[in-house]
């Protein structure tokens, strides 16, 4: 049963290219649903990003966007085709990054979950990938301007691959205190073998952090080792705290071991501030066919509320995001799934479904 919302929630809503005009406004229709279940009052805000927003503002991130979105509680980020934008849009920081760097995104959440129902390498896989968003080896994040790539003759290509202190110990925090609320395991993944004194760095901090919760176990692996016992043994992983192209690869690996990359969510945040983004991309080839699978769009709006409930400390947010964990569980597991999943279903049959569950009571028991 409702109840009369005392606060309105005011959520932004950019929905990229490709598929992310037919997924991110199934993820609103669900989080909606469940918000008015919850008597929860959401205002949804659709401001410009990506190729349209090259023709109408000749920016792939307007300013005029970037400054609605400092106003509001959060926003559901679509996937983005960067690489089929006009020069010289195509050259530039692509929009999750420019997102990223501009509202400093430093943490990463990507979990990696088993549905009942759906094929997956992995039947029990439930773990989380922590990683660190703004500087490592993704050149991109590490510099004031530019992209941190630079080539000083035509055969020759440089990166700027950075760790520090301060970036490692805040998201180290974020990881052990994610994992303290699960079943308290920690694992590292670095490759200070080789890279000694970065990632060394990296797995050093991280280790001095650990000291500060006892009670999470931690271990460590490099991470092509690391490659091997996500194959092999995912089920005995809980959080995983990494480098930023550590934990992208690591994290598309989770997401096909646990059934497909996409059922793969993920939110990007900082201390204050947060976005809901699919860990996959735009899938050009299947835009517009209502063939895209929303889950993992529709899962990172789910823990977008729930990272909301512990900030504005209202339970009714993080009700909102067990009942569509709920409903997405519960329309695959009753034989709803698109075909990726091994199922038929269009995305809007998917996402009616996923209404229709969280409508009859799903996660309300």
């Amino acid at each position: 049963m409702s109840t009369t919302p005392s606060h309105t929630y005011r959520l932004g809503v950019l929905e990229g290219d490709g598929i992310g005009p037919e997924i991110v406004p199934s993820s609103v229709e669900i989080a909606s649903a469940a918000a008015r279940v919850t008597g929860t009052s959401v205002d949804w805000v659709t401001l410009p990003l990506g190729a349209s927003a090259i023709e109408t503002h000749s920016a792939t991130v307007p300013d005029e966007t970037k400054s609605a979105l400092a106003d509001l509680d959060g926003w559901f980020l679509g996937p983005h085709d960067s690489v089929s934008y006009p020069e010289p849009y195509k050259s530039q920081l692509n929009p999750s990054g420019t997102l990223r760097k501009h509202f400093q995104l430093f943490a990463n959440i990507r979990p990696a979950k088993s549905f009942p129902g759906a094929k997956a390498v992995c039947d029990n896989a439930d773990l989380v990938i922590v990683r660190e968003n703004t500087e490592g080896f993704y050149a991109d994040r590490n510099t004031f301007a530019g992209t941190g790539e630079f080539m000083p003759t035509p055969d020759t290509a440089i990166m700027l691959g950075i760790i520090t202190r301060e970036a490692t110990e805040r998201v180290a925090r974020v990881a052990f205190e994610l994992a303290r609320s699960r079943r308290k395991k920690l694992t590292i993944v670095h490759k200070a073998n080789v890279l000694k004194l970065t990632t060394g760095l990296f797995r050093t901090v991280c280790q001095e952090v650990a000291t500060e919760y006892p009670d999470v176990a931690v271990d460590d692996f490099h991470i092509d080792a690391m490659t091997v016992h996500l194959v092999r043994r995912a089920e005995d992983f809980d959080v995983i705290v990494t480098e930023n192209m550590f934990g992208d690869i690591l994290s598309d690996l989770a997401g096909e071991i646990s059934g497909s990359l996409g059922t793969a969510p993920s939110i990007n945040a900082s201390a204050d501030c947060a976005m809901a983004q699919a860990s996959h991309g735009s899938a050009p080839d299947i835009a517009g066919q209502n063939l895209a699978n929303p889950v993992a769009m529709i899962l990172s709006g789910a823990m977008l509320f729930e990272w909301l409930a512990a900030r504005k400390e209202d339970p009714a947010l993080a009700k909102v995001a067990k009942i569509i964990e709920a409903g997405v569980a519960q329309a695959i597991a009753e034989g709803t799934s698109t075909r990726d999943l091994g199922g038929s279903a269009s995305t809007t049959e998917f996402t009616a479904a996923v209404v229709e569950a969280v409508e009859a009571g799903a996660g309300q028991g």
